[in-house]
């Protein structure tokens, strides 16, 4: 042991032995511009005695004769007289920035104060070993640094070029060199643009440095000091305050470039003009002294539009017509020629229209072969485009301004065909469900041109049912010009069955024909004639349209009435019987295609609630509301009138009324869809029937009301049975022969909301509901007639009430089937979770008494030390009694 001891001694000491003090100031030679701040800095290391370290700094003119003192850490008159004054002032000051490191500052450095700079720190070392002070050369050369800008516009157009030229230069009698910056002042603040040295690189700003690589800035060194920043295709976010900033660097030893002296100056203030400022759109006729323009069918349409901006050379246009507001043609930027439309809005055929460039800023547009339908008002719309600066987004464009020229009306004399319509009822109907045929027909037709037709639509309005307001028109179908045959969403299922037609009988007559019409269709029907014509480019245009008077369609309807006669064919005597009931419909009126909706509904007793069992469907389909009972129930279609249901294994809760409820449906083809016409109730057929079962009685139990957190409480439901055996009709019961579905529920204290907790049904299987308490449940079968409740692990949140509902079922004596007897609720029992409060509080409360007494102690403690080590005692000096004598004697 001690030989290590030694060993480790001896290794320290020799490590300390080892260690040798170092000093070092700033690499140098240093070169700073006069009236600019220096900063020298002077750190030690491998040192020994205490770490915060003191220094001494002074200055030699050579380096090798006197020093004078400036200033020490340890001594604050330590500064010669000569510079007392500038240490007095703050002139030169040192500041420590670690305890082994301090910085000497000259806030503005004078051509006297070139010389070499020592620092010195006094020995703390138990043993002389290193260097002691280090030295650097300071140069003071004179500010001869110019920043002479050009001015540069004051407005730019959009998308044109700006050139931001600026001078800086210096006496070349040091080894100095130079850097340009230009920066641009938005909202006070400068942001940089670009730089250029001092070892000749480029760095740009951040929001320029992308714009630099793809040559939207451009760096144009000139001679005698002359720089150009060249921004290609400005924009509206180039406007701001432009500053041109000179400095000049010194490179140090250690390749450490270092600011000297910089200046700004401000070449101005630059504002882009947007391209929607000076765009200018007018459009011209053939006639400029008259804004609009009078044509004749077959002529040919002519507009000019001029485009004037101050940019215009740097601009890409895009030059559209339009027609009411509607593209008829587009010469976009690029050059390519779009043809959208024609002008009366169908598709365009080549040749059409015809949209060329004449000149700078120079359109015009021509259309052949006017018509009617050409005629409106015309405008030009100009969008200019500018292409981004930079080789990556070359080819891009965005659009700088848009604008729309005044609008051009032109208009085209021409006579519409005239004719006369007349509407009648060619077959009317007497009842529902007899054909009814419409004819309109057209004559005194005039100015119908060569190739001309006519179409034709159909609209219907139902008559009113009573209020003030009449139904709105609604539209049948159509045939257009070219013949083509459009029907509306309400009739197109009767359209495409043939139960509607509409059709042309000739070329003046059309007809509308109804094969079996139904009461919805009775009301007004008005025929809307329409005159087509052929364009000269061979499209199919509407000219003009006219209405007939309407025409009255109406008929004495009988409404269709609904009987339903309810028959007990087999009747339930005892549990477990099947039951069955037949119902018969009576129908007048209805139509020929009829189908039935059935539901079995039945109530307990008269006037109770009401419950719907299953239905069929006029299609046939069966649906059932419990899913449960789906094997018992059935219900069938005997005839097309009379439908059967049949209830197998009947169920004391199968007891009350049951009869059907139908809906009577019709359609006039089979491919249609169903039309309620009527719907009615049967007679009420009854079951009823007296079970001699057992009798059961109910109650819960819970040994305690209260319990811990983490205990398990436990909750006992029994069950009592009274009167005759299901099977012997004895007063013993079997087990065998019953049974029980037992669910048990919960009433929180906190909201007072009900839910379930578990369930187990007669055959055994358990169903528990999910829970967000950390407690857990089961349900335990003591006995035939026993279920106890089990909650594990029990929580706050499973304070509440608790009851039991239980089901019960027996075979039935006389049937042997088994019988669902009345639900039983038992009362509630109340559950409390306590918090063990002293089990809780017992350690906390003992710590705090603990810590109390502990601070106590320690405080008396600390007032004796204070009153034996800290206080003085006092003489009493008594006041003299003499005054006291003599007053007495007086």
């Amino acid at each position: 042991m001690d030989r290590r001891v030694l060993a480790l001694a001896f290794g320290l000491l020799f490590i300390g032995g080892c260690s040798a003090r170092v000093v070092t100031v700033s690499s140098g030679p240093l070169i700073r511009v006069e009236g600019q701040p220096v900063s020298i800095r002077c750190d030690v290391n491998d040192y020994g005695g205490p770490r915060e370290q003191d220094f001494d700094w002074e200055m030699s003119k050579d380096g090798k004769g006197k020093t004078i003192r400036i200033i020490s850490t340890f001594d604050s008159a330590y500064s010669d007289s000569s510079y007392s004054k500038r240490v007095a002032s703050g002139d030169i000051s040192v500041v420590r920035l670690q305890d082994n490191e301090v910085e000497l500052k000259i806030a503005e450095v004078k051509p006297q104060d070139a010389g070499f700079y020592i620092c010195r720190t006094p020995s703390t070392d138990s043993v002389i070993s290193g260097n002691y002070f280090a030295q650097v050369q300071l140069t003071v050369i004179p500010n001869t640094l110019k920043v002479s800008p050009q001015t540069p516009p004051a407005a730019v157009p959009e998308g044109s070029d700006l050139t931001l030229s600026c001078n800086v230069t210096r006496e070349l009698n040091y080894p100095t060199y130079l850097s340009v910056t230009w920066l641009v002042k938005k909202g006070g603040t400068s942001e940089e643009i670009l730089t250029f040295g001092p070892q000749g690189e480029v760095v740009t700003g951040s929001k320029f440095s992308r714009r630099y690589a793809d040559g939207g800035l451009r760096l144009v060194p000139g001679r005698g000091g002359t720089f150009e920043l060249v921004i290609s295709r400005v924009t509206t976010s180039d406007q701001g305050t432009y500053e041109c900033n000179g400095t000049e660097w010194t490179h140090e030893s250690g390749g450490t470039w270092t600011k000297i002296v910089e200046a700004t100056k401000e070449m101005g203030t630059v504002s882009v003009t947007p391209t929607s400022h000076s765009l200018i759109v007018s459009a011209s006729s053939s006639s400029p002294s008259s804004s609009s323009l009078m044509l004749s069918p077959g002529n040919t349409l002519t507009l000019l539009c001029n485009v004037l901006a101050d940019n215009l050379p740097a601009l890409s246009l895009e030059v559209s017509w339009l027609a009411d507001g509607r593209e008829i043609i587009t010469l976009d930027h690029s050059g390519l020629l779009i043809s959208n439309a024609s002008s009366n809005g169908t598709q365009a055929k080549r040749g059409e229209a015809s949209l060329v460039k004449t000149g700078s800023g120079e359109y015009r547009l021509g259309v052949r072969g006017v018509s009617g339908e050409d005629g409106g008002v015309y405008t030009c719309r100009v969008r200019a485009f500018i292409e981004k600066g930079g080789r990556s987004t070359r080819g891009r464009w965005h659009m700088a301004a848009e604008k729309t020229s005044s609008p051009v009306t032109v208009k085209v004399s021409e006579i519409k065909p005239n004719f006369t319509l007349s509407l009648a009822a060619s077959a009317k109907p007497q009842k529902t469900g007899e054909p009814l045929e419409l004819s309109c027909d057209v004559s005194k037709i005039s100015h119908l041109p060569p190739g001309g037709r006519l179409g034709v639509s159909w609209e219907h309005i139902s008559l009113p049912d009573g209020g003030t307001n009449a139904p709105p028109p609604k539209l049948i179908g159509s045939l257009d010009g070219y013949g083509n045959l459009v029907s509306a969403s309400a009739y197109k299922d009767r359209m495409d069955s043939g139960a509607l037609g509409l059709s042309r009988v000739a070329p003046n007559r059309f007809r509308l024909r109804f094969l079996r019409a139904q009461k919805i269709d009775m009301g007004q029907y008005v025929c809307t004639v329409s005159a087509w014509s052929v364009s000269s480019q061979g499209d199919v245009v509407k000219a003009v349209e006219y209405k007939s008077s309407p025409l009255t369609v109406q008929w004495d309807t009988k409404n269709p009435t609904l009987q339903i006669l309810a028959k007990s064919i087999r009747k339930a005597t005892v549990g477990g019987a099947t039951f069955e009931m037949s119902c018969t419909v009576f129908t007048e009126n209805v139509g020929d295609w009829i189908g039935y909706a059935v539901y079995i509904q039945s109530q307990e007793t008269v006037g109770g609630s009401v419950k719907t069992l299953m239905s069929l469907s006029p299609d046939n389909v069966v649906q059932h509301t419990d899913p449960s009972r789906r094997d018992n129930l059935v219900l069938s279609k005997t005839t097309p009138e009379e439908f059967l249901f049949r209830l197998a294994g009947v169920q004391l809760s199968d007891r009350g009324y049951y009869w059907c409820n139908v809906t009577a449906f019709t359609k006039q083809q089979p491919e249609q869809s169903w039309t309620t016409a009527n719907h009615s109730e049967s007679n009420k057929i009854p079951i009823n029937f007296q079970e001699n079962g057992p009798s059961f009685s109910i109650a819960i139990h819970s040994d305690v009301s209260s319990v811990y957190p983490w205990d398990t409480a436990k909750m006992e439901c029994s069950l009592g049975v009274s009167g005759s055996s299901p099977k012997s009709g004895t007063a013993h019961t079997q087990t065998e022969d019953l049974a029980y579905a037992v669910r048990w529920f919960f009433t929180r204290l906190r909201d007072g909301q009900t839910s379930q907790v578990i369930s187990i049904d007669r055959f055994g299987l358990t169903t528990k509901k999910s829970r967000n308490s950390s407690s857990d449940v089961s349900v335990e079968r003591r006995d035939a007639n026993t279920y106890i409740l089990n909650i594990f692990r029990t929580q706050d949140s499973d304070t509440g009430e608790y009851y039991c509902m239980v089901t019960p079922w027996y075979k039935s004596a006389s049937s042997g089937v088994w019988t669902q007897a009345g639900e039983l609720t038992s009362g509630k029992v109340f559950l409390s979770v306590r918090m063990a409060v002293w089990e809780s509080l017992k350690l906390p409360l003992l710590y705090g008494a603990a810590a109390s007494l502990g601070v106590g102690l320690f405080s008396v403690l600390l007032g004796l030390i204070c009153a034996q080590c800290c206080c003085r005692s006092i003489v009493h000096t008594p006041r003299s009694r003499n005054k006291l004598m003599d007053l007495e004697m007086d």
